[in-house]
């Protein structure tokens, strides 16, 4: 028997999830004191479902059932109930039974498992939540198979089995169908856990914008405040829905024009979003007004909490499991609100003043509200529209994750923009960005190195860049500030993808397109010679120019620059019209503008209008457009572009385009040509777009990741196991031994060392090993330093090595200090180091560089993400700047590159495979012209997170 408060209670068994409605729900265990909640569930069940989970009427519950359903020891009886406000909602039990079927205890590793969920919450995804979690309580315990006894007619609790992606058995037994399930993960039932994740994510967050029903609880009377901004901006933008109006001390029945109630209990119909705008103090009895009434979701603009100190953040994480225990979602708190610009939807519940944003195709998301302020200002400025917006404030629920979650399959978003101040899941948010950005671009801007208040994870340990190449690794177009972000934003939003990085560069001063083909070579582009029109350029020129280097299979892309004329012989909208005219004679590439000091024309292109092809959602090829329509007249800062593919689309230049534009109307800013003040501007966009293209394309063969026949997957858990078994929290260094053992289990071999404690032991240990050996010392300050002549090498006899011990316990120490060892020779190559590490920004990082100074002086190291895959193996290596010499550099032999790629691999596979190896460091790594030697290893293991990225679908605990 235990209680919550007993110390052999599993807490980290608890979590919360995500139904696939968008609601949540609570998984914790069954304890003694749940007697009466499991009789109330009970009883709120129909006979229908008493006779399909007991196979007999079964109306109530006898006192011994309930005992025993409420008893558990949490090893060979485990019981699991989903909860909402506090009451069951569903509960799962497995009893372990041994090859007879009875009652049994370890090492049988079978359990009998039954499932009963409430009729009013069947449907809801929550016993295919329920089994992921007692299937890994199960896999914890020692179990590896659950049985299960259904009957016929119990079609929905069969499909729960049979579509959780499990190897299984099935038959017909005495009138049930009997089921086995191997509770080994199978990449497909890691596939069905996250596509069913996606989409309970993604609808979690798309109750939150676009409800059917809004009310802003805290609207002053007096109309001041954040309460009465909210509301008005939802009442002026023109939501679709029912809005309300809540004041305790409300007395008339309009607030603004709004209907008016002193609570939400008052509102007399449903509430799908609330909008919190009272002081914090006051927000847990909002909270629970809205959990009573069945609001789904709430936006917490209300600050006072992580951000503002210890006191705060306890106070944010009450707010978090009160919100959840009632199965809602919270955005903030401390946010600045939502935007959805849907036609069916027009949300504005947040505190932008209307008009906030045009209806457009991007997606913008950010943790600040401030940034979040400039962003939307920056955007509406240059005539670009939002599909959604984002601002989560402190992001204790609703995260950048489920925000990804929503774009990946949301038609209305092309392109997604996230202002991150902290990436919360690494693992994760690197998992949904690179699926994400599989169908469409995300551009990432990180404020700040280190950790802000307000939010728990810890800063990264690695380099900014580093940060940024492995974000790019997952294809997340990675940027410094948010000048940048729009920058960019605006291009993929409005023009095809490159097709390579051959840039043409066209304009009317001869000095620009200098400055533009530098910044091109500087960016990595391959720029063409500028071409100068001269400053006698009329409009036809522009366009004549423009088409020409379009239609050139030399190119991929085009910036155009343009200055003041001398006179005013070319009105700015005459060239407006020009380019615009060019792009759809010849549509297919990107077109970027450069316009320095022209008043004119920056207002030509902030009224220009024009038509675009549609762009079905997520597409990857070119689609023939519809017949074109009268384009409408909407304000925009850009030159409008007559035809567009699909956005993010890779395109051949030789491939021209079919087929005739359409109009999209209100949707700003759709098709047109972004404009720049800057040339570094404009080709730092170009320049994203182009490797971001280079990304996509390269989808096409991301490699695999290898099956090894010799890994000993099963013999390193049981290792590690029991090397953790211990009462310590902190991590914990291996010995050698054990590390030697560990690495051997995956396949990566550790030369043996023999310590020396003097003379004599050096010399029985080279006679072991057998000559030429190898001494160097141990000791911490000296290891890995050649230089300071710890390491003699290729001693051949033993006289030989009794002088170099001498030699060496002169120079640098008494033995025990040194701590030497005695190691074989290994035959000759290149120094390498080989590490992997957890780093809590980027999540699992493989890592490769030269040992010694090109590493660690130079910084010449490469990573990648983990799992790696052959194929980013094989970059790795060739990444750093110091790969000539693996290469046969200056005529030396080329050394067994292909050796080092499979230890780079099995060593990600053990990573990634064990989450409790936190950090690996293999130096030297000796790759000669035939194999390779590890002559060293350090390994880290700490016990692992309560939950991971591989585990269950959870939400993030508080």
């Amino acid at each position: 028997m235990t209680t919550e408060s007993d110390p052999s209670y599993p807490a980290h068994w608890e979590a919360d999830v995500v139904l696939r409605d968008g609601g949540t729900a609570r998984i914790r265990p069954i304890t003694a004191e749940d007697a009466g909640r499991l009789v109330s569930f009970y009883e709120q069940v129909s006979d229908e479902s008493k006779y399909y989970r007991f196979f007999a009427p079964y109306p109530r519950l006898s006192d011994r059932d309930v005992h025993r359903f409420t008893h558990h020891d949490h090893v060979d009886r485990v019981g699991l109930a989903a909860t909402i406000g506090g009451e069951f909602i569903a509960t799962v039990r497995f009893d372990r039974i041994g090859p007879d079927g009875r009652p049994a205890s370890a090492p049988a590793d079978e359990a009998e498992v039954a499932f009963l969920v409430q009729d009013a919450h069947q449907g809801r995804g929550v016993a295919s939540a329920l089994l992921e979690h007692i299937g890994a309580v199960a896999r914890e315990r020692g179990i590896r198979r659950f049985a299960a006894e259904v009957l016929p007619a119990n079609s929905k609790m069969i499909k729960v089995f049979t579509d959780v992606g499990y190897q299984q058995k099935r038959s017909f037994e005495d009138g049930a169908v009997h089921l086995t399930l191997d509770l080994e993960p199978t990449a497909e039932s890691l596939a069905v856990q996250r596509a069913r994740e996606q989409r309970a994510e993604a609808r979690s967050v798309q109750r939150l914008l676009a409800p059917g029903s809004v009310a802003v609880i805290g609207v002053s009377r007096s109309g001041g405040g954040v309460g009465a901004a909210a509301l008005r901006n939802l009442r002026d933008t023109g939501f679709h829905g029912q809005l309300y109006a809540v004041n305790e001390a409300a007395s008339a029945d309009l607030l603004d024009g709004v209907r008016a109630y002193r609570t939400v209990a008052d509102i007399g119909a449903p509430v799908d979003l609330a909008v919190v705008a009272v002081p914090a103090d006051r927000v847990p009895d909002a909270v629970r007004a809205c959990g009573e009434h069945g609001v789904q979701g709430l936006v917490v603009l209300s600050a006072g909490y992580g951000e503002s100190g210890p006191a705060g953040l306890q106070r944010q994480r009450e707010l978090v499991r009160q919100v959840r225990s009632y199965g809602m979602r919270l955005i903030g708190p401390n946010a600045f609100g939502v935007i959805n610009t849907a036609p069916d939807v027009e949300l504005n519940a947040s505190l932008a003043p209307t008009p906030a944003s045009a209806r457009g195709r991007i997606g913008l998301f950010t943790q600040s509200g401030a940034i979040g302020i400039a962003l939307l200002s920056g955007l509406l400025r240059r005539g670009e529209g939002l599909s959604s917006f984002v601002s989560a404030g402190n992001r204790a629920d609703v995260s950048g994750n489920d925000i990804l979650q929503y774009w990946y399959d949301d038609d209305s978003t092309d392109v997604a923009l996230m202002y991150l101040e902290t990436l919360g899941n690494p693992r994760k948010f690197t998992r949904l960005a690179r699926r994400t950005a599989a169908v469409k671009p995300v551009v990432v801007a990180r404020g700040g190195r280190h950790t802000p208040a307000g939010h728990v994870v810890p800063g990264t340990r690695l380099p900014e860049s580093t940060v940024s190449e492995l974000l790019r690794q997952a294809g997340v177009i990675r940027v410094d500030t948010v000048t940048e972000l729009v920058d960019v934003g605006l291009l993929l939003a409005g023009q095809p993808l490159p097709a390579g990085p051959r840039v043409a560069i066209l304009g009317n001063s001869e000095s620009l397109g200098v400055l533009t083909y530098d910044a091109c070579l500087t960016r990595g582009l391959r720029p063409l010679p500028p071409l100068d029109l001269t400053t006698a350029a009329t409009p036809r020129d522009f366009r004549t120019a423009l088409a020409d280097a379009l239609a050139s299979p030399d190119c991929d892309a085009v910036v155009v620059t343009a200055i003041p004329w001398v006179g005013e012989n070319a009105p700015a909208d005459d060239l407006a019209s020009a380019l615009r005219d060019a792009v759809a004679e010849h549509p297919g590439k990107p077109v970027a503008v450069v316009h320095v000091e022209l008043g004119a024309l920056a207002e030509a292109l902030s009224t220009a209008a024009g038509t675009v092809a549609p762009r079905p959602a997520n597409a990857i090829t070119p689609t023939t457009p519809a017949p074109t329509t009268p384009p409408p007249t909407t304000p925009v800062a850009g030159i409008p572009v007559t035809q567009t593919p699909p956005p993010g689309a890779p395109r051949q230049a030789d491939t021209p385009s079919t087929g005739h534009p359409t109009t999209r109307p209100g949707i700003a800013g759709e098709g047109r040509i972004p404009a720049y003040p800057a040339a570094e501007r404009a080709v730092r966009a170009v320049a994203e777009a182009v490797r971001y293209a280079q990304w996509r394309r390269s989808l096409a063969d991301a490699g695999q990741v290898p099956e090894y026949e010799d890994i000993d997957e099963a013999g390193a858990a049981a290792q590690l196991a029991a090397l953790l078994a211990g009462p310590a929290d902190s991590a914990i260094t291996l010995d050698e031994a054990d590390a030697i053992t560990l690495l051997a289990r995956y396949g990566i071999r550790v030369l043996p060392t023999l310590p020396a404690p003097d003379a004599g032991a050096a010399v029985r240990a080279a006679r072991t090993l057998g000559y030429p050996v190898a001494l160097k010392t141990t000791a911490p300050h000296l290891r890995h330093r050649a230089d300071l002549g710890g390491v003699r090498l290729a001693l051949t006899a033993e006289a030989e090595l009794r002088r170099a011990y001498d030699e060496l316990t002169e120079a640098l120490g008494k033995p025990a200090e040194l701590l030497p060892v005695v190691q074989a020779m290994v035959p000759r190559g290149v120094d390498t180091v080989v590490r992997s590490v957890i780093d809590p920004a980027a999540g699992a990082v493989l890592s490769f560089g030269l040992a010694g100074v090109p590493s660690e002086l130079l910084g010449d190291t490469a990573h990648r993400l983990v799992p790696a895959t052959d194929r980013d193996a094989a970059a790795l290596i060739r990444s750093i700047r110091a790969a000539p010499l693996l290469f046969g550099w200056r005529g030396s032999d080329p050394v067994d590159t292909p050796a080092l790629e499979e230890l780079l691999l099995r060593l990600s596979r053990l990573v990634h495979d064990h989450p409790e190896v936190i950090g690996v460091s293999l130096e030297p790594v000796v790759v000669a012209t035939e194999g390779l030697s590890v002559l060293s290893a350090t390994v880290r293991v700490a016990r692992p997170p309560v939950r991971t990225d591989l585990g269950p679908r959870t939400l993030p605990s508080y």
